[in-house]
């Protein structure tokens, strides 16, 4: 028999606001369980805060929800879980309360946003082709609408651009927002995560995470050097029947793309979870891509001929009959310098033919990204193109000249 909910005695209204929700009609909805008293549409709420004093609202809506469906309601009564409209603005962890003067209700602290990602227009070759929604104002609406429900997620707008900065809890949680846009028919650009940095005693200070992982045994060795890569410090191992626990500290920065590399080294095995820590200092360059980048340098269809010439100087990221611009990324150098090429050109057609030269050799499957594969494996200069049904990594700059320019200025300062 499941028993019956916790309640306080006491007449007076109080919840604490568990989560939050918008709609349309009603603006910003306070969802959280009633710890006392009743609530009833009309009814004097005030929302108590430890860093603001109280707020006077009047209960608008009340709603109740019974498994996956949401019905309106007169009362609100101590038990049950409720929404509540009438709040111009409401939180997560705030008290709502029939009396200003009561205790705030304890409430677990939520991590802050670590990371930010850019949102832009798609300006490429190839916009307006597969998405239909694909101006600044439409995916700027989006992400507001995106905001109001994920408390996590911060939006600001740049000065002096269309773009749009996403502050986030990680990597994963905006590439989530990225995937439900595209299969709204969005066309995106996004770029590589980078770390929110805060200035403390006039030093600057990065966010560091407490990283658990379980992997086997013979792949502890590979993890740590990974880790000491990336600038983590093993705190504490334990072995246990073949497996081996790790727990390190390692900046926020030093996971941006280490979930694919723990499972090439323990072949899928490896197991990570990871919390926010703290801010420390800045701990150096960390590198988590040691490769460069095959450029496309022409516009049109890439054919079989013209990439296995490329297939020999490094790993593909296209086939042959996909559609490629000046300035996309078409595969991965094993150097750390970016090559351009040519996947569009043809073969040279004569009269003249030669024994074995029609031979055909098939070319290495493509690798495909996923979104958040892409998102972390791009460099600083390039950005993840988004579609409805593509994602393609390119750089910034389609223009090499105008990136080779660009790129001697930044390498003179």
């Amino acid at each position: 028999k499941i028993p019956p909910p916790t309640i306080e005695e006491g007449d007076g209204f109080k919840m604490l606001v568990s989560n939050v929700d918008w709609s349309d009609y009603v603006g910003r909805i306070a969802v959280g369980k009633v710890i006392s008293g009743t609530a009833k549409i009309g009814d004097s709420v005030w929302r108590l805060r430890s860093d603001a004093s109280p707020e006077r609202s009047k209960v608008s809506k009340i709603f109740e929800y019974s498994a996956l469906s949401t019905n309106d309601s007169v009362e609100g009564v101590a038990g049950n879980i409720i929404g509540l409209s009438g709040f111009e603005e409401v939180d997560i962890g705030e008290t709502l309360s029939c009396d200003p003067e009561v205790e705030l209700l304890p409430f677990v602290e939520i991590d802050p946003p670590t990371v930010m990602m850019s949102f832009s227009v798609n300006d490429g070759p190839m916009a307006g082709r597969e998405g239909d929604r694909v101006t600044s104002r439409e995916i700027r609406d989006r992400l507001l609408r995106e905001a109001r429900t994920n408390i996590s997620i911060k939006l600001e707008d740049m000065d002096g651009s269309a773009d749009f900065k996403v502050n986030a809890r990680g990597a994963m949680q905006v590439a989530v927002v990225v995937e439900e846009m595209r299969r709204e028919g969005f066309e995106i650009l996004v770029s590589r995560p980078t770390v929110i940095k805060k200035t403390i005693d006039g030093r600057s200070h990065e966010p560091f995470e407490t990283l658990y992982l379980e992997v086997p045994d013979e792949a502890v060795g590979g993890c740590m050097q990974s880790l000491a890569n990336r600038k983590g410090q093993v705190e504490s191992m334990s072995a246990n029947k073949g497996r081996t626990t790790l727990q390190a500290t390692i900046p926020t920065r030093g996971l941006i793309g280490f979930e694919f590399e723990l499972l090439n080294l323990t072949s899928g095995e490896g197991i990570m979870s990871h919390l926010f820590k703290e801010y420390r200092p800045d701990s150096g360059d960390i590198r988590t891509r040691r490769t460069g980048t095959l450029v496309s340098m022409e516009k049109g269809e890439a054919n079989t001929y013209a990439l296995r010439n490329i297939e020999t100087r490094g790993k593909l990221f296209v086939g042959a009959g996909e559609e490629v611009y000046e300035g996309m990324v078409v595969g991965e150098n094993p150097r750390t310098e970016d090559l351009p090429v040519n996947p569009t050109k043809a073969k040279h057609v004569t009269n003249h033919r030669a024994a074995g030269s029609d031979r055909t050799e098939a070319l290495t499957p493509a690798i495909k990204f996923s979104l958040e594969r892409a998102i972390e494996y791009i460099a600083p200069d390039e950005l993840v193109e988004v579609t409805p049904k593509n994602i393609r990594l390119r750089k910034r700059i389609l223009d090499s000249s105008v990136r080779k320019r660009e790129s001697k200025k930044t390498s003179s300062q």
